[in-house]
């Protein structure tokens, strides 16, 4: 595994993100763990968040995009940390854009914030994290809704590895519904791989009991 990935793993548990225990998912499922990245709240977090994705977004669909589109509301603070470290990092002055929950009749009227959406525009998704995919069906509509666009995919913070609608995982059937790429900056392997039965600042976050909770988490919802 590389190293950028070991330290995105202990960043979220030091930050607080990764949690585990008893959780009930947005798509209701229960589960045992949760990544929560609205518990990023300080700036230096923020900036260091921003690098994370601005890594695996270079690496997956280079730098030659227009846009970087976070929807509302986790999605504001990821398209502003992200576009800003594709700057610092790789000297890509990419535009961030999201949307509003709701349009604006006043002042800069519409739904959007950031820089506009125009034709022709190459747009990358960034969002937290995807469960069973039913958000990308709320986002991809607000897009093309600004004009003829091409979506060239989806990054998130972690790769939950499990089940979408159907039998494939929610970033894969999302990759087969619309024809774009998608990825992570860690998957759930990579956590459990780095963290089980390894201590990590004089505990081991996940013990034989958390690793069996898992383990039956994904003989239930896992991707096929």
């Amino acid at each position: 595994m590389e190293s950028y990935k070991q330290e995105f793993i202990e960043f979220m548990i030091d930050c607080e993100v990764l949690r585990f225990g008893d959780f009930v998912t947005k798509s209701g499922r229960k589960t045992p763990f949760f990544v929560n990245t609205g518990f990023y709240r300080t700036g230096a977090q923020l900036r260091k968040l921003g690098e994370y994705y601005a890594k695996a977004i270079q690496s997956t669909f280079g730098t030659e995009f227009d846009v970087l589109f976070g929807p509302a509301y986790k999605g504001i603070p990821l398209s502003v940390a992200a576009s800003m470290a594709l700057s610092e990092h790789y000297g890509a002055d990419i535009r961030y854009c999201s949307n509003r929950k709701e349009v604006k009749d006043h002042g800069d009227k519409g739904i959007l914030l950031g820089g506009p959406i125009q034709d022709g525009d190459k747009v990358v998704i960034i969002e937290d994290v995807t469960t069973a995919g039913t958000s990308i069906h709320e986002t991809l509509p607000i897009l093309k809704a600004q004009g003829d666009v091409d979506v060239l995919g989806l990054v998130v913070s972690v790769d939950r590895m499990e089940r979408g609608q159907g039998e494939k995982s929610a970033l894969k059937e999302i990759e087969e519904q619309f024809g774009f790429k998608t990825t992570a900056i860690v998957t759930m392997a990579d956590v459990v791989e780095h963290l089980y039965n390894r201590e990590y600042k004089g505990r081991v976050v996940i013990d034989d009991t958390l690793k069996a909770a898992i383990d039956a988490y994904y003989e239930q919802y896992g991707a096929k």
